[in-house]
């Protein structure tokens, strides 16, 4: 069964938390990683483009010349897609763009990142994180002491601090999250994951 320290905000350790190996110590499976990101950046896509086609472009009521004796190739109608000003053919029109993707690959999508990053001992677990206050330099001293200060991060949480999410806001290379809302593309996005424990906890529950 593997485990991990878990750290107070000052960068002490205050416990050790055993981790389900269902969870922590899943085979990596990059495959579902890719379907799942495929899909979650195809979903993000508005599918808004737009052109026009021939019936939709003005003009061309009239057929341009008789059908014989001109010596000229037929034609019936100006706005044919050879024209110009005539429609396009096969152009792009509003679409969704999202994919199907099983809840059972999501998991092992998850199941992946997390196994992937506690084996290269790139999480770390924090008992909680409470700031003062909405400022910045109050979030940078708790990554300092986690020494993850210069590291492309996310942090998870499970419930929404306003202190922290403003705090968080103007690190570059931190993103700060709760977990319902932290997609597996924003997942692999991070080299390092922070989690709280209660974090931890949630995910071991919902990927059980």
């Amino acid at each position: 069964m593997p485990s991990i320290v878990v750290y107070n905000q000052l960068g002490a350790e205050v416990s050790k938390l055993n981790l389900k190996k269902e969870v922590f110590a899943y085979e990596p499976n990059m495959q579902a990683v890719y379907n799942v990101v495929n899909a979650e950046r195809a979903g993000m896509r508005q599918g808004t483009h737009q052109t026009k086609g021939r019936s939709d472009v003005s003009g061309g009521g009239k057929k341009p010349w008789r059908q014989k004796g001109t010596g000229r190739a037929r034609q019936g109608t100006t706005r044919a897609p050879q024209w110009r000003g005539g429609g396009i053919v096969f152009g792009p029109h509003p679409r969704s763009y999202a994919m199907k993707v099983n809840k059972k690959v999501v998991k092992c999508a998850l199941k992946s990142l997390l196994s992937d990053r506690l084996a290269n001992n790139n999480i770390v677990v924090v008992d909680k994180i409470e700031l003062a206050d909405f400022k910045t330099k109050g979030l940078v001293e708790v990554l300092k002491n986690l020494n993850v200060a210069d590291k492309k991060a996310v942090l998870v949480t499970t419930t929404v601090d306003q202190n922290l999410f403003l705090a968080g806001r103007n690190i570059a290379g931190l993103y700060v999250q709760t977990k319902d809302h932290l997609s597996v593309y924003e997942l692999t996005n991070a080299n390092t994951y922070i989690m709280t424990e209660e974090a931890i906890k949630a995910y071991e529950e919902d990927l059980k």
